[in-house]
Parts: C-alpha cells; sequence; structure tokens
C-alpha cells in the first residue's frame, strides 16, 4: 500500500521566524517551511509542511521539529530578557 500523509504547522508572532529557522537545516525532502511577511500587527508567521509514507514517521518528524522549537523558543525568550 502506498500512501502519503500530511501535516501542517504554523507559528506566527513577532520572532517566528527566529524560533523557526535555525530548524530548516535539519530539514528533509519531506519538510518545507515558508516564511511570510509580517501582518498588521507586526507579526511574521511561518508554516512547516512535513509528508510521510507512515504515520509513525509523520508522528516521529513532527515530535523532533516541535521539541527542537520548544528549545529555540527558549532561547528567543531569554535573549528579549537580556
Amino acid at each position: 500500500m502506498n500512501i502519503k500523509i500530511s501535516a501542517k504547522i504554523a507559528i506566527t508572532g513577532k520572532s517566528a521566524d527566529m524560533i523557526v529557522i535555525p530548524l530548516t537545516p535539519d530539514n528533509m525532502d519531506t519538510i518545507r517551511t515558508v516564511v511570510t511577511a509580517k501582518d498588521k500587527d507586526n507579526d511574521k508567521s511561518v508554516v512547516t509542511y512535513f509528508e510521510a509514507n507512515s504515520i509513525g514517521s509523520l508522528i516521529a518528524s513532527v515530535d523532533d521539529y516541535l521539541m527542537n522549537a520548544k528549545i529555540a523558543q527558549q532561547i528567543v525568550e531569554l535573549e528579549d530578557e537580556v
């Protein structure tokens, strides 16, 4: 059986690009990240698209991505405090 499973994660906010852009070097052929321009509130939007051939692979990719994004967010928040 050949199936394609996909997911999309959107992160928005003034520092969205600072959180997600450092993660893009880890992107494989099945992961694509798009950064959009600022909106009227000066927020940026970053959308990452995932594709996999199994639910397990998709879960692993998304889990890894979110854990790394969490660490990046904590670093950005620490920098904002300085």
